[in-house]
């Protein structure tokens, strides 16, 4: 039967995953179906996996570190979307380094940019000096947890650590019990230099200059405060205090920022104070249940023991560094390290950090979504004044308001460029793809307030500023005047990101109009861009970057074929297109010298794309050789975080893909991966699904309907099918919905059960058996 066309695959209803983006995470994650304890097999009974099946994967994917680390690179790290801790040495000293950084800390000087005047600050870090000299130390980040263990030995004895950055309170609190020889270790705070980190990297501005020092003083002699003044106004304000127990001393330690008003030290010194009251078990029990309930929403378990690992490592990390209202995520998240990249970047960056949200059905992370609709009105700021009436865009850069400076900092006085002009890197698709974003997260959950809020009215606007420059040329189609691809360093017509996204754009208006109801009178101008469009420019290698340039020199971004990812627009579905992906697949990745770990994710999701899970886990294994550090961190130049993460997403398209209406369960799984289980990874059309695969063949796929959107899953079980209800009772009807998918359907809150006819497997959801050790992230022994 013919597939279901693109307005059916958009039918919206109020969803209960709506609830999850705008509300507060659940105590409990249970959603396709009781816990059990454990026990023996579930013969055709619901769903179910144990709490050992967590508590399993997670503490085998805990970071240990036997040797010292010594950079950012190596060391624990902990946050909570706000408050970040990085963890290592003290470089050239016998000490431990905690920093302390935030990511609302910021500067307020647009008229220097985004870069410099409206970049984040660094706050400054403790040092934990022990009596004697470190001789070893043994600590696990335990990430059920989310917390740092272990111990410090040195020649005087031991410190016995816990450190957690408590999910609700913001603060840092370290406990540590020391050896009789050791009772005497000390936290010393260094205040760093309030400047942006850029200024170690690039010329200043003229008329640029640092904040003033830090004042550092005892406020009623039992907290201390470093109190940063800011030439703008306002202040950004370190708090702590250490609290001795019976000889067990716990450090507090919070951060406070207010702008244009100098009232954070209060805030501060008030918050140090309250929480310093409690002992380190009393702060450490609502972090850990809201930890646990956190994992809890999504199950993934792979044979490959390392990319494990690695998976729920990122879902630490991302957890650490987002949240709904917390500012959408710098290149670093909350941490700040020395970087040339003190800001929010809008041309990947952003997009690749929050896609794996969505698969691991974790939308309370959704920062794009609540930012893009809460400071649109600051985007109109960065268009030249003779498009802000209808059109909108987002620069390369912003800080976490989405202000660039550009107004008060270039020549032109606007952030987002303009095509055909003498505007350096007229970047104009960023706001578009971020909207796919924001597109993704209202398939995810089919929650129309997204799109009827957020969604439409900003890409409305985002697509009017194309409109403004798109001409026929004399072949009667539509093309665009120079702009910019991103990073590959030159304007040129029709680029293939901006026609990319044009495309995209313009067809999701189309769509969200008809569904929203609203007869919108430039539905016909849409309909004509996509009628009139010029082809995407190719050449004998495949996708070029524009009509003036082909893509002939090493390059990271795949800027230049989103619509085969993450649009979906070209998919290989016949022959020829699929011969040109994969022929502009090998020509971008051919080109070694400028490549750069996201080159890998893509490349890893692309040919997952087409099938191709060899492929795929080849590339992410080059991710993991040639660029992941030892805490699954990355760098380019300075920290930058979407590349990991990114991985994480791109395991999940290896996993499950639902993009064009259909659920393709395990679509594209190298051979040597014949055992996989996972349990409620969220689909679009808000499905949450369920599916074990056993020596190569899946012995049963469950899909729970949370918006009662039209159900399409190609499940991939070989010859007759039964389909029941979700706990595996009465038969359902389906369809043969072609190319190895059925279609069911399913109601809100309703489940189906896929199996092979007669089959009543075992529905526990475990851990598989990994094929090989690997050596635990960090630093072991």
């Amino acid at each position: 039967m013919p597939s279901p066309s693109r307005r059916t695959v958009l039918a919206t209803g109020s969803a209960l995953g709506g609830a999850a983006l705008v509300g507060t995470l659940p105590g409990q994650a249970t959603a396709a179906g009781p816990v059990a304890a454990g026990g023996g097999p579930v013969q055709g009974g619901p769903v179910q996996a144990g709490p050992d099946a967590w508590r399993t994967v997670l503490d085998d994917a805990d970071l240990v570190w036997q040797k010292m680390p010594t950079t950012w690179y190596e060391g624990p790290y902990l946050g909570n979307g706000l408050l970040g801790s990085g963890i290592y040495q003290e470089p050239g000293k016998n000490a431990v380094r905690f920093n302390v950084q935030h990511s609302e800390v910021q500067d307020h000087r647009p008229q220097f940019g985004s870069l410099f005047g409206l970049a984040r600050l660094p706050i400054g870090y403790f040092t934990l000096e022990p009596v004697g000299t470190i001789t070893g130390l043994d600590w696990r980040l335990r990430l059920r947890d989310a917390e740092l263990t272990g111990t410090l030995t040195t020649d005087k004895g031991t410190l016995t650590l816990r450190a957690q950055v408590t999910n609700a309170l913001s603060v840092l609190a370290v406990e540590v019990t020391p050896s009789e020889g050791e009772a005497g270790f000390r936290w010393v705070f260094h205040p760093a230099e309030a400047k942006s980190p850029r200024a170690a990297f690039q010329p200043i501005p003229a008329g640029y200059e640092g904040n003033p020092p830090a004042e550092v003083g005892s406020y009623d002699g039992d907290v201390t405060a470093s109190v940063q003044s800011l030439l703008s106004g306002g202040e950004h304000v370190t708090a702590w205090r250490e609290r001795d127990r019976d000889g067990v001393r716990t450090l507090y330690v919070t951060v406070r920022h207010s702008f244009p008003k100098a009232t954070a030290r209060d805030k501060a010194l008030a918050a140090v104070r309250d929480v310093a009251r409690l002992p380190y078990d009393a702060l450490a029990a609502g972090h850990r249940a809201w930890w646990h309930a956190y994992y809890r929403k999504s199950f993934l378990s792979v044979p490959d023991a390392r990319i494990q690992r690695f998976y729920w490592i990122q879902l630490y990390k991302t957890a650490s560094a987002a949240r709904r209202d917390a500012p959408v995520m710098a290149t670093s998240g909350p941490w700040l390290e020395p970087t040339p990249w003190p800001a929010t970047w809008w041309n990947l960056n952003v997009q690749l950090e929050y896609w794996l949200i969505h698969g691991s059905n974790h939308l309370e992370l959704d920062a794009v979504t609540r930012a893009l609709g809460e400071f649109r009105d600051n985007l109109t700021a960065e268009m030249a004044a003779p498009y802000r009436a209808d059109s909108l865009g987002i620069p390369r850069t912003t800080d976490i308001h989405l202000v660039n400076g550009g107004a008060t900092s270039n020549a032109q006085g606007y952030g987002v460029g303009i095509p055909g002009e003498a505007t350096p890197t007229p970047e104009v698709g960023n706001l578009t793809w971020a909207l796919h974003n924001v597109w993704l997260s209202y398939r995810h959950t089919m929650d129309e307030r997204i799109l009827r809020d957020t969604l439409y009215p900003l890409l409305r606007k985002a697509i009017s500023y194309y409109l403004h420059f798109l001409e026929p040329g004399a072949d009667g189609r539509l093309h665009l005047p120079a702009t910019f691809s991103p990073e590959y360093g030159a304007n040129t017509r029709d680029c293939n990101y901006d026609l990319m996204l044009l495309t995209w754009g313009c067809r999701t208006l189309l769509e969200s109009a008809e569904l929203l109801g609203i007869d919108d009178d430039l539905a016909p101008r849409w309909r004509e861009v996509l009628a009139k469009r010029v082809a995407y420019p190719t050449d004998a290698n495949g996708f070029m970057i524009g009509a003036d340039i082909p893509f002939a020199k090493s390059h990271r971004h795949y800027s230049h074929m989103l619509a085969v990812y993450p649009l979906y627009e070209l998919t290989g579905e016949d022959a020829d297109e699929r011969a040109l992906i994969e022929r502009s697949l090998a020509h971008w990745v051919g080109f070694e010298g400028a490549l750069q770990g996201y080159t890998f994710t893509g490349a890893a999701s692309m040919s997952a794309l087409l099938g191709k899970g060899e492929d795929a886990l080849k590339y992410l294994g080059q991710l993991m050789s040639r660029f992941i550090q030892a805490n699954t961190m990355y760098k380019e130049s300075g920290p930058v975080i979407e590349t990991p993460l990114s991985a994480a997403q791109s395991l999940h398209d290896m996993v499950c893909q639902s993009w064009g209406g259909t659920i393709r369960v395990f679509p594209a799984l190298p051979a040597a991966w014949a055992d996989l289980a996972v349990h409620d990874f969220r689909t679009q059309g808000a499905f949450l699904l369920s599916a074990v695969r056993e020596k190569g063949v899946t012995r049963w796929v469950r899909v729970t309907s949370e918006a009662g959107a039209p159900c399409v899953v190609r499940h991939g079980i070989a010859g007759a099918i039964d389909v029941r209800d979700g706990h595996g009772g009465r038969k359902l009807s389906y369809e043969d919905a072609g190319d190895g998918a059925i279609r069911i359907r399913l109601g809100k809150g309703e489940s189906a059960l896929i199996t092979a006819a007669g089959e009543r497997p075992d529905l526990r959801i475990s851990p598989v058996t990994p094929n090989a050790q690997a050596p635990r992230w960090g630093l072991p022994a």
